[in-house]
């Protein structure tokens, strides 16, 4: 059986995005008629990025944090600019509905509301302006956002420059060198631009035949990617996956089945394909890979179900080391499927949530865990203390998974993040 890896994981972790200052917002925003590989290179955005950095860098080091990022600061959405730097691949503007799968939970949610995307402006301006006013503007916002940009295959995937190296590098600069093997870096799902699309439509026939053949390159450039950012000392990396979530919920899997599309067996794929990317990973580099149901601006989620019908597959197949899984609500159903995490592997409760400023209560918190522990505990044959030394904790997901944010305030996250801490600390006293 593989070794269990250890630090990472830490016993408390956060997913990665933070709350951006409203200058860095209000820039984003000034440039939001740019495509995302323009929005990178804009040097008055790159200035403010390096000082927010620098100041939230700092801001997680003092709270006793040690997978630190950079709060994902450089990017628009959680996912970054991976696929549009890769050779293959374009964004198009404003595209047609007709290429998208309308039952994918966050494509369902946008097309709905898509005739309120004029008024998203007024909304945002009133929003920074008026922060005491958000609870009546969040409904608003939420219907009324446009999705993320649209990136399609075009032709023959290559990797030709790493997305993330320079990022890495200035974070790395920014602690101790003792310290750089804790640093945790995001990257983007290597199907995020395949299920939202309807069969056929993630590429052209004439470049790829088949799923497997462009699967195929999508692997060799994640292979590359993760060997790059190895090369420069990062021994931390986690996926964000909400489309793996996607497959717990019943209204998705009720429109593969009205497509006449088998959504396990295109699930099957996605495994596959994970694997090809990771698994010729060095052996002292972390993976982990997060799930939730969504996470969009002022604290939109766009799905709901239980881990209970991917969790043999996720857990067993998958070569990963740690899940990080949202566990904030009962959209996410209860720690059952936590039976079928393998001794080997690890994972990181999303038991604190980032969407809404009220503290969850410390004790009961804490029986959570320990509930799940039981759980894992039986599942692979452990006594509940062994079970704990492969479980963390954190929120649910990020604070800012889109660039505008949550429906917090900063001093609410800070809070949040010492409370995470805080129950790590009264579980595992003295444990990082």
């Amino acid at each position: 059986m593989p070794a269990n890896k250890q630090r990472p994981p830490f016993r408390a972790e956060h997913l990665g995005s933070l709350l951006r200052p409203t200058e860095l917002i209000e820039k984003r925003l000034k440039l939001d008629d740019k495509k995302a590989l323009e929005i990178v290179q804009d040097d008055e955005l790159h200035k403010l990025e390096d000082g927010a950095i620098n100041d939230i860098v700092k801001l997680q080091l003092d709270l006793g944090y040690h997978a630190i990022n950079d709060g994902e600061y450089r990017r628009h959405q959680f996912w970054g600019t991976f696929f549009p730097n890769l050779e293959g691949f374009e964004e198009i503007v404003n595209p047609e509905w007709d290429i998208f799968r309308m039952y994918v939970p966050d494509t369902a949610a946008f097309s709905k509301y898509s005739h309120l995307w004029p008024v998203l402006p007024f909304v945002v301006a009133m929003r920074l302006s008026k922060p005491d006013q958000t609870n009546v503007l969040f409904p608003l916002a939420e219907t009324g956002h446009k999705p993320g940009e649209t990136i399609v295959c075009t032709g023959k995937i290559k990797h030709v420059g790493s997305a993330y190296l320079s990022d890495w590098n200035y974070l790395k600069k920014l602690v101790p060198d003792d310290k750089v093997k804790n640093l945790k870096i995001t990257l983007a799902a290597p199907e995020w631009y395949h299920l939202r699309y309807k069969k056929g439509r993630a590429y052209p026939k004439e470049v790829y035949a088949t799923d497997a053949e462009y699967f195929a390159d999508i692997a060799k450039a994640y292979q590359t990617e993760l060997q790059l950012l190895y090369d420069n000392g990062c021994r931390n990396v986690t996926i964000d996956d909400p489309n793996l979530a996607y497959f717990c919920d019943e209204k998705m899997i009720n429109g593969f089945k009205a497509d006449g599309e088998d959504a396990d067996a295109l699930l099957d794929s996605y495994i596959k394909l994970y694997n090809d990317c990771v698994s010729s990973r060095p052996s002292d580099m972390h993976l982990g890979i997060h799930l939730c149901r969504g996470n969009f601006a002022y604290s939109k989620h766009f799905s709901e179900g239980g881990y209970d019908r991917i969790a043999t597959k996720l857990f067993n197949d998958i070569d990963a080391d740690t899940y990080f899984l949202e566990y904030d609500t009962e959209r996410a159903g209860n720690f059952e499927p936590l039976k079928e995490l393998p001794p080997h592997k690890n994972v990181v409760l999303g038991v604190i949530t980032s969407k809404f400023p009220e503290l969850e209560d410390l004790e009961e918190t804490r029986g959570r865990v320990f509930q799940a522990a039981d759980i894992i505990a039986k599942g692979a044959g452990q006594t509940r203390e062994e079970a704990l030394q492969r479980i963390g904790v954190s929120p649910q997901c990020g604070f800012a998974s889109h660039h505008l944010g949550n429906a917090v305030t900063r001093e609410d996250m800070i809070a949040k993040l010492k409370l995470v801490r805080e129950l790590a600390d009264s579980i595992w006293p003295g444990e990082p």
